[in-house]
């Protein structure tokens, strides 16, 4: 299972998770053309898809001078993984409670 909190933490940022929509809409994208998306600078973008590449939803691939980022939806299927489990916990502890108001 991916490390829920560093993608939590990634997720966090409303950059971070306006930067991961433009990818997700967009399709691989340098950080320039990111950047020209948000009010921040290249530079900041940068920061922000480095912070995104390390909780492995973005990956970097180089194309002549450029890089371009793409978005890696893998890592989230374990936060899916997880949320299932809350429900299914939460689903049996409210059964229970039901059956003993029966």
């Amino acid at each position: 299972m991916p490390d829920l909190e560093h993608l939590f933490a990634a997720l966090s940022d409303p950059t971070r998770l306006q930067l991961v929509r433009f990818l997700v809409q967009r399709g691989p994208s340098t950080a320039t053309e990111l950047s020209g998306s948000v009010p921040i600078s290249r530079q900041a973008v940068s920061k922000h898809l480095s912070a995104l590449a390390d909780a492995g939803l973005v990956t970097r691939s180089r194309s002549g001078r450029d890089v371009r980022y793409v978005f890696e939806p893998g890592p989230l299927s374990g936060v899916v993984d997880w949320v299932q489990e809350v429900d299914d916990a939460w689903v049996s502890r409210l059964d229970r409670l039901r059956s003993e108001f029966e």
